[in-house]
């Protein structure tokens, strides 16, 4: 297990009416002018804002909104929010979303005390020395940007999508109500599951060894997700259920499994080019990715694999033939996939084969020139990974 230092400043406070806590929490953190940043307008449309709005009023905190958050958010909402926080003098941001109104949310709280441009930050110029206090209200379960020390934002004008890890990115308080999941789309669930098992994943297949605990922690998480899953893709009014993923997606990405390991993040690096170029949802761009990139390095440690395959996905092991018990594993979480009406091919995705060298050529690298850190991969590896996907 590797040294590590970790501390959570995130603040949780989980279950139904959780969103009315959104004033007090602003003002204890010596807030008096929020800027309100959420999407589109089911916010609106299911009476959260409403209840949040009310909760600020109640709370002597005034407020500005903006909405227009999107998937893969964008640079140039962030420059919008930054000059209105600015005109309107705001000294806190609040969150009311999924990830990409929290991740644009961070963006926003970073840049508005920053001189220089915000994009400096995601590109590496420079490092955030400080930021506005920002809280959240979640509203998808996916990300686990609500306590996470990372953001991804996307540049409009180039489609280049880049993330940003630093402490400064995590929320000061998360608010989680498992009812504001109840109108979600099965789709945007089922991506949003699959999101929360490659944070997950990411992590699991390690080179460090001796991680017993985080290992099974990792485990548990997946297990609850593969569980869940289809019940809340099936009736996403399911509370019980929609609570499970919910927290499964916070204990996911703010390293409660990953610390003491280091992980991988090829396939996330990979799918950001994929998100980028398409403009598709993130958990879909990762269905395609992670199971190719599954096959592509399951022999640098079949043992992981098959691991993860009776662990995870119940197969059974052959000891004799340990391979057969990885590919078994690999085949399941496909199956999985698919279940619940995620694409595992480029075509279904609405990928092109001959955008293949275009995207491995712009894949973020280490600063070895690889991605990945379980196996790192060069640009021919990588479009090697991407015919997998093909298919």
């Amino acid at each position: 297990m590797l040294n590590f230092n970790w501390q959570i400043p995130t603040k949780f406070i989980f279950g139904r009416g959780a969103e009315s806590h959104a004033g007090e929490e602003l003002k204890a953190l010596g807030g008096t002018r929020a800027l309100i940043h959420y999407g589109g307008g089911s916010v609106i449309r299911s009476g959260l804002m409403e209840k949040v709005s009310k909760s600020l009023d109640e709370a002597g905190v005034s407020y500005v909104l903006l909405g227009g958050a999107v998937p893969n958010p964008r640079d140039t909402k962030v420059y919008e929010g930054i000059d209105l926080a600015r005109r309107e003098k705001c000294d806190c941001v609040l969150a009311v979303g999924g990830g990409s109104a929290i991740d644009s949310a961070k963006a926003i709280a970073h840049g508005t005390v920053y001189d220089g441009d915000f994009w400096d930050f995601w590109c590496g110029r420079a490092s955030v020395q400080k930021t506005l206090p920002l809280g959240c209200v979640l509203t998808l379960s996916a990300t686990g940007s609500e306590s996470s020390n990372s953001s991804v934002i996307m540049q409009e004008s180039t489609h280049l999508k880049r993330g940003l890890a630093t402490e400064f990115n995590r929320p000061k308080f998360a608010l989680l109500n498992p009812e504001w999941t109840a109108t979600l789309p099965p789709y945007q669930v089922a991506c949003g599951a699959t999101d929360i098992m490659a944070h997950v994943m990411e992590r699991y297949f390690t080179n460090e060894t001796h991680v017993t605990i985080t290992d099974n922690l990792c485990e548990a998480v997946l297990k609850t997700v593969v569980e869940y899953a289809p019940i809340a893709v099936k009736n996403p009014a399911d509370y019980d259920a929609q609570a499970e993923i919910m927290w499964a997606g916070t204990l996911a990405h703010n390293d409660t499994c990953g610390v003491g390991r280091e992980g991988d993040w090829a396939s996330h690096q990979i799918e950001h080019e994929l998100s980028g170029l398409y403009d598709v949802a993130h958990g879909a761009g990762l269905a395609v990715v992670f199971p190719a990139w599954m096959r592509y390095t399951m022999r640098h440690n079949v043992m992981r694999f098959a691991r993860f395959a009776v662990n995870v996905f119940g197969c059974e092991m052959d000891f004799e033939r340990p391979e057969i018990t990885a590919l078994n594993g690999i085949e399941r979480y496909e199956s999985f996939l698919r279940s619940i009406g995620m694409p595992i091919t480029f075509a279904e995705l609405g990928a092109k084969a001959e955008d293949i060298p275009f995207l491995a050529k712009n894949v973020r690298r280490n600063p070895d020139g690889t991605t990945g850190h379980f196996v790192k991969l060069d640009t021919k590896a990588i479009e090697e990974l991407l015919r997998i996907a093909v298919r």
